[in-house]
Parts: structure tokens; sequence; C-alpha cells
């Protein structure tokens, strides 16, 4: 319940872009990290570490990083992998992907590397839930925001949970 409370609270205090741009990494981070509790997901990825995957995002990945370290989720370590191209992406439980990434190009290579399922990938690209992202970060209205595609989202065998869809600012079925 506190988790969900913080997450609402950051939903209501975000603040604008102009006013926070060197600020943006570290929301997304806290968002990403805050997402994967409201996610169902199956079992077989409640084994060794809980591996979430950044491609060509330094910022957000050492955001990562800190805002994890010593963290677990459920008994699960989280543990932060950084890859340089989605070329050289592995097995991970969350994939963020940057929008340095051409997402049209790459979805499948993306799809393909983290075996197609049981993978929660997150972007920041405009249109990215078109090619298989399941939250996307946006900005509208001069504020950080994100949007949510539930149908990709089952196609990975996972579940998100109404509580977070309230607090999309778009979500598609």
């Amino acid at each position: 319940m506190r988790k969900l409370i913080l997450l609402l609270v950051l939903v209501a205090v975000m603040p604008s872009i102009s006013n926070a741009q060197g600020e943006i990494p570290k929301y997304k981070s806290i968002f990403t990290l805050s997402f994967i509790r409201y996610i169902g997901w199956p079992e077989e990825t409640k084994q060794g570490d809980f591996v979430i995957g950044v491609v060509k995002n330094k910022e957000v990945a050492e955001w990562l990083r800190n805002l994890s370290k010593g963290k677990k989720f459920g008994f699960q370590n989280v543990v932060i992998k950084e890859f340089r191209s989605p070329e050289d992406v592995t097995d991970c439980q969350v994939l963020y992907v940057s929008s340095a990434v051409n997402l049209p190009k790459y979805a499948q290579t993306l799809v393909e590397k983290v075996g197609g399922k049981n993978t929660l990938i997150i972007s920041e690209r405009n249109g990215a839930t078109k090619y298989g992202s399941m939250i996307n970060f946006v900005i509208k209205d001069n504020k950080l925001k994100f949007e949510i595609q539930k149908r990709n989202a089952a196609q990975f065998g996972l579940q998100i949970s109404s509580k977070l869809g309230g607090m999309a600012s778009a979500i598609t079925l």
C-alpha cells in the first residue's frame, strides 16, 4: 500500500519538463522500479536474480543501480545490466529501451533477444507501443507521463495491474 501511495504522489508532483530536464532519468528510474510491483509475473520469472536491462541509456542505468542497490524484488536480488546495442541484449525480466534505439528497426531483434516472453519492455519513444513496448514514457503537456499497452504485455505472459493502469496517461487494451 505504501508503494502505491508513493507512486501516486510521484505522478501528482511530477515536475514540468522545462523545470527538471536533468531530473528526467531519475524519475524514469523511480517509475521503472515502481512498475515491477504492479505486474503479474509468471512463476518462471521468479527464479534467480531479477534482471533489469537498459539499452543505450547510461543515466537511467546508473540511477537504477543507485536506487536498487541492496534491494530485492520478493526474494530476488535486483541486478541492472547495461547493453550498448539491441544486439547485445540478453535475458532479463525488464528491458528499458532508450529513445536512442530505432525501435521500429530493432523491435523484432529485441523480442528475439529476450526470448519472446515474460519480459516487460519499457520505452521512451513516441509510438513505441506499436512496436511491442508495454509501458512507454511520453511528454504530454510539458510533463513526463507514461502510456500502457496491455495487449503487448499479455502476449508476453504479463498482466498489468489496474492500479498501474489508473495512473497512466493512456491505456490501450
